[in-house]
C-alpha cells in the first residue's frame, strides 16, 4: 500500500511529511518537471519511481534502469527518493552518480541497460527538478508514455512486487569521456572557450575538448549550484553575451556553451557573434552532406527556413523534415526516418551513425563544430556564418502563461491564423503563404518572413520565434503581428527576453 498522491499540500504539516505531493501539470509532453517542495515532495518523487517501475513492467521491458543526477543542491536527494520507488517496484538500479544527461543515455549502451531515469531540471531555474526517462534506447518517453505514467502515479496504481537491487557504478564519467575522445586529435590549433554556467558540464567539458587537441579556456566551469553568474541556458542572452566577451578578450576561435545538464550546446564565433543553434545546424548539414549526399535532416518548427532554401543543401540533395519541437519528438523522428541528424533551435542535436548513437549530446555537437573547423583550415567560424544566406532571426522568446491555460491559448492562436489564411487576410502586411500546425502554429508570408507560437513543454510559458530572409524590419513586423494576437489573451504575461 502507498498513499494516493495529492495535487496540493501545505508545508510544515503532518500531511506534507506523510503524503505524496504530485501536481498533475508536472507530467509534460516528453519528460517531467516540478518546482520542488511546492509542486512535488520527496514522497511524490518516490511515487514517481514506483510508477515508472510499474510502467516499465507494463511495457514488457526488462526491469533494469540507469540513474544519474545533475549538479543542483537537491538533485542527489531527489534521485535517492526516485531510486527507493524504483526498488519497491522491482527494478535493478545502476546508479552512475553525478553526470550530464547524455552520460546516462550512453550508459544504457555501455552497461547494456534498457531503461534510463535522469534526475535533472535541465536549464530551468533553481527550484525546479525533473526526470528524463526512456525504456527503448536511444529514445525517451513521448506523450503516450507520459500520459500512462501520469495515470499510474496519480491513481497510485503501483505494482510493488519488491525484489529490486542497487549498484553504484564507480568512475563512469571516465568511460564516457574515453568513448568520445578515442579518436584522432584535430590538426588545427583551436582556442576554444568552454562555457558551462557553473552547471554540471563544468566537471567534464574542458577535459573532453582538451583531449581532442583544443586549447581550452574555461568560463564559469566551477560547479556552483547557486548559478551565481547566469542560468546555464544556451538560449539565454546573458550566457551568450558572457561567451562573446570571453571570445573577444582571449581572441578565441569559438565559444561553446553547455546547458545545465550538458545535452545542449550554444555557439559564439570568433567575432563575438552568437550563432543560434539552428544556423549552426545549417553549417553542420552543409559539412555532413558533402560526404552523405541526399541525407535527411530533421529540424524543429522553431528553426530557420534555410534548411529548405540553402543552395548548398539543395545541391547536396538534402531533404529537410520540419517536426515538433522537443528532444523526445526529434529523437524519435530521426530514428523513424533514419535521418543523418536532427537539429533543434534550442541546441539539442541528435547524430545518427556514423556520428553518434541517435541521442542528444551537447559534447558531440561541440566536437562536431571543432571537426568542421578542423576540416576548413582556411576559414574562421565567422567565415562559415557569413557564407550562409542572410536572415534575421530572433532568439527564443517566452511570455509567461500558466500550464493550465497555455495549450488552450495556443489552440486559439492557431485557429486565428488558419482562419486568416482561409479568408485571405494579411499578416504583417502580406498575404499568408503557408500555415504549419504540426506543433503550435508557424505562419509564413509571401516574402518568406515567418513567426511561430507554441506552448513550452517544460515551463509555464509560450514560445515565440520570428525570422525574415528579407530584412531586420520585416522580422520586427512579424513579431509585432504575432504579439498583437497574443495580447488579445489577458492570460499571456511578460516575455523573458525580446528583440
Amino acid at each position: 500500500m502507498f498513499p494516493t498522491p495529492k495535487p496540493a499540500l501545505t508545508p510544515n504539516t503532518y500531511a506534507y511529511e506523510s503524503t505524496p505531493l504530485v501536481k498533475p501539470t508536472g507530467f509534460r509532453e516528453y519528460d517531467a518537471r516540478w518546482l520542488l517542495e511546492k509542486e512535488i515532495n520527496l514522497m511524490g518523487v518516490q511515487a514517481l519511481g514506483m510508477g515508472l517501475g510499474t510502467l516499465i513492467g507494463e511495457m514488457g521491458v526488462k526491469k533494469e534502469i540507469v540513474t544519474g543526477h545533475d549538479f543542483r543542491g537537491y538533485s542527489a536527494s531527489v534521485k535517492m527518493a526516485l531510486i527507493s520507488g524504483l526498488l519497491a517496484s522491482g527494478c535493478k538500479v545502476h546508479d552512475i552518480g553525478l553526470c550530464m544527461t547524455p552520460m546516462a543515455y550512453f550508459a544504457q549502451f555501455a552497461l547494456d541497460v534498457p531503461c534510463v531515469a535522469m534526475v535533472t531540471a535541465s536549464h530551468n531555474d533553481n527550484g525546479w527538478t525533473g526526470v528524463k526517462m526512456g525504456a527503448n534506447r536511444p529514445l525517451t518517453f513521448g506523450p503516450d508514455e507520459m500520459t500512462r505514467l501520469k495515470e499510474i502515479v496519480l491513481g497510485a496504481k503501483f505494482d510493488m512486487k519488491g525484489g529490486g537491487s542497487y549498484v553504484f557504478v564507480e568512475n563512469f564519467p571516465d568511460r564516457y569521456i574515453a568513448d568520445l575522445t578515442n579518436r584522432p586529435k584535430i590538426k588545427r590549433k583551436l582556442k576554444v572557450i568552454a562555457a558551462c554556467g557553473n552547471g554540471t558540464a563544468g566537471a567534464f567539458a574542458p577535459r573532453v575538448l582538451e583531449a581532442i587537441g583544443c586549447e581550452v579556456i574555461p568560463l564559469d566551469c566551477e560547479l556552483d549550484h547557486t548559478f551565481p553568474n547566469y542560468n546555464p541556458n544556451t538560449e539565454d542572452m546573458k550566457m551568450l553575451h558572457a561567451m562573446r566577451d570571453a571570445v573577444l578578450k582571449h581572441k578565441a576561435d569559438v565559444a561553446l556553451g553547455f546547458d545545465g545538464d550538458g545535452d545542449r550546446c550554444g555557439v559564439v564565433d570568433n567575432e563575438g557573434e552568437e550563432i543560434f543553434a539552428d544556423k549552426v545546424g545549417v553549417m553542420l548539414a552543409r559539412w555532413m552532406s558533402e560526404s552523405h549526399k541526399g541525407a535527411t535532416f530533421v529540424v524543429d518548427v522553431k528553426s530557420t527556413g534555410l534548411f529548405n532554401t540553402d543552395p548548398v543543401l539543395k545541391a547536396n540533395g538534402v531533404k529537410a523534415d520540419y517536426w515538433k519541437t522537443g528532444h523526445s519528438y526529434i529523437k524519435r523522428r530521426v530514428n523513424e526516418l533514419g535521418a543523418l541528424a536532427g537539429f533543434e533551435k534550442s541546441g539539442h542535436f541528435f547524430f545518427n551513425k556514423p556520428f553518434g548513437r541517435g541521442y542528444d549530446d551537447g559534447m558531440i555537437f561541440g566536437l562536431a563544430v571543432c571537426d568542421m573547423l578542423d576540416r576548413s583550415p582556411d576559414k574562421t567560424m565567422a567565415d562559415l556564418r557569413k557564407a550562409l544566406p542572410k536572415t534575421w532571426g530572433s532568439p527564443t522568446m517566452a511570455p509567461h502563461c500558466d500550464d493550465e491555460k497555455k495549450y488552450g491559448i495556443v489552440d486559439a492562436v492557431t485557429k486565428h491564423f488558419v482562419d486568416a489564411k482561409a479568408k485571405g487576410d494579411k499578416v504583417a502586411g502580406q498575404a499568408i503563404r503557408d500555415v504549419v500546425t504540426v506543433n503550435g502554429v508557424r505562419v509564413t508570408v509571401e516574402d518568406g518572413t515567418w513567426g511561430l507560437v507554441r506552448a513550452s513543454s517544460n515551463k509555464p510559458e509560450l514560445v515565440v520565434v520570428v525570422e525574415s530572409p528579407a530584412s531586420e524590419q520585416r522580422m520586427h513586423d512579424m513579431f509585432k503581428a504575432i504579439d498583437g494576437v497574443l495580447r488579445t489573451h489577458p492570460d499571456v504575461g511578460a516575455y523573458n527576453q525580446t528583440i
